[in-house]
């Protein structure tokens, strides 16, 4: 139960690599995978999450393999987070940045298209805000995924 299989400084590398690899795999997937889950994207973090476990501890049930996992992820975590908060240029690397979906009354039909948001999403952001799509000034997707309607 307490014994490691391997040196603990590999389930630290094991962590890091799978921990990095997965914000790169979020990053190229885009804001909508991010901002709003359907069944099928719950499905895909959960067996996300199975399909890495392995991984992580390479096959290790310990409870010491567990913590030095668990403990690399945290500290990870806490690093970007740090980096993001005092670097623009890291956050917008890593976060993303907000994208301009249409303006004055008009939708970027391309741009929606581009970053795989969903019409009736953008209807249903209008409808939120309370907003016809006349007296919209600007939609904009934003870095978590979420849109916002900014009305005239």
């Amino acid at each position: 139960m307490f014994d490691l299989e391997l040196p603990w400084w590999e389930y630290a590398a094991r962590a890091a690599a799978i921990y990095l690899f997965l914000l790169v795999m979020m990053r190229v997937t885009g804001k909508r995978t991010i901002g709003q889950f359907t069944p099928f994207d719950l499905l895909v973090v959960m067996l996300l999450s199975e399909s890495v476990s392995p991984g992580l501890t390479g096959g290790d049930n310990s409870v010491h393999a567990g913590v030095i996992v668990a403990t690399t992820l945290i500290v990870m975590n806490v690093v970007i987070a740090y980096i993001t908060s005092h670097s623009r240029k890291m956050a917008d690397i890593i976060d993303g940045t907000p994208v301009l979906l249409g303006r004055d009354g008009k939708i970027f039909d391309e741009v929606v298209k581009k970053c795989r948001v969903a019409e009736g999403d953008v209807e249903q952001a209008l409808r939120e805000a309370d907003c016809p799509l006349e007296k919209m000034k600007c939609a904009f997707l934003e870095a978590d995924g979420k849109i916002t309607i900014l009305q005239n």
